[in-house]
């Protein structure tokens, strides 16, 4: 079994970063109000339209551009059988799908999709947690009240 330290060190620092955003979410009021404390993922992607449509570093344009061309997939089972589906998200929002594909990689990652004791595709797998990192984080830097909440 080859052996990626790279790439179980992104993930790890995925995970870290990812339960830091959602919590931020939800004390910024990026929430579905009362009941169970969940993130609401689509109106933070409203709010950081703008630097989606205009990024504002070299390293952001790049993993948009990549998560745009060549997005994550989505697994599911096909007659038994566990596969690989493109499947673009519903919506009007770039912002929106972006952060609808890093939650996608998460979500592969952590449900089992991309590690079964070794990594699958692991030329894939770098970018895809690298370029998940960046958005994430220029994200959370462009709305104040994410930011102060993720960093206080």
């Amino acid at each position: 079994m080859t052996h990626h330290p790279q790439l179980d060190q992104l993930a790890g620092k995925l995970f870290h970063v990812f339960s830091r955003t959602e919590y931020a979410l939800k004390a910024a009021g990026y929430n579905n109000g009362d009941g169970a404390a969940e993130a609401n993922w689509r109106n933070f992607a409203l709010a950081v339209e703008e630097i989606i449509a205009n990024p504002t570093t070299q390293e952001l344009q790049d993993a948009i551009g990549f998560f745009l061309s060549v997005p994550p997939k989505k697994q599911v089972i096909v007659g038994g059988v566990i596969q690989w589906e493109v499947s673009e998200p519903g919506t009007n929002s770039q912002a929106d799908k972006l952060l609808i594909y890093v939650r996608r990689v998460r979500n592969n990652l952590f449900h089992g999709g991309k590690f079964n004791g070794h990594w699958f595709a692991p030329e894939r797998s770098e970018p895809l947690l690298r370029h998940s990192l960046t958005i994430l984080t220029a994200c959370v830097e462009f709305v104040p009240a994410v930011r102060e909440a993720y960093h206080g």
